[in-house]
């Protein structure tokens, strides 16, 4: 099977039923996604297939149409992503197990709605769990994130 993955082709021979996490883990050797539960409830696995984001442990690797972009492929060359930027400067994670997940949701989120408000942040990273408990970093660093995007940094 032949993916693309961060902007770059990918060929993986592994069962069709196989989730794409181990894909991407264990064949490509894309190690920011994370297993948390299995089940697509935690987001610790959470990529984007075309800009969506999916949790990779409950998708198929041969239901995967699209290219694939994991933590790894959202900073340009010479600078981090804003939403990466404000996870630094707002000192996020803790334990930072989940932030992959939560990064690549958040920067989902940003894409859809430029401005969010803490509503909008509630109701799309209410799906990712943070053991440590980050929640109001986490808001405070999309709201930052916001900030920095429409500011074109």
């Amino acid at each position: 099977m032949r993916l693309t993955v961060n902007g770059r082709p990918v060929e993986i021979e592994a069962d069709p039923e196989m989730p794409l996490l181990w894909a991407l883990r264990d064949i490509a050797g894309i190690l920011g996604p994370k297993f948390g539960c299995g089940i697509a409830a935690c987001g610790a696995c959470t990529v984007h297939v075309d800009g969506t984001p999916v949790r990779s442990c409950a998708l198929p690797l041969g239901q995967v149409n699209g290219a694939v972009t994991t933590i790894e492929g959202i900073a340009s060359e010479d600078r981090l992503h804003p939403v990466q930027q404000a996870w630094l400067e707002e000192q996020v994670a803790q334990c930072g197990y989940c932030q992959a997940g939560q990064i690549m949701t958040a920067v989902a989120l940003l894409d859809e709605i430029p401005e969010p408000t803490d509503q909008d942040i509630d109701n799309a990273m209410g799906g990712n769990l943070c053991r440590c408990g980050t929640y109001p970093k986490i808001r405070a660093a999309i709201h930052k994130a916001a900030a920095l995007k429409l500011a074109g940094l």
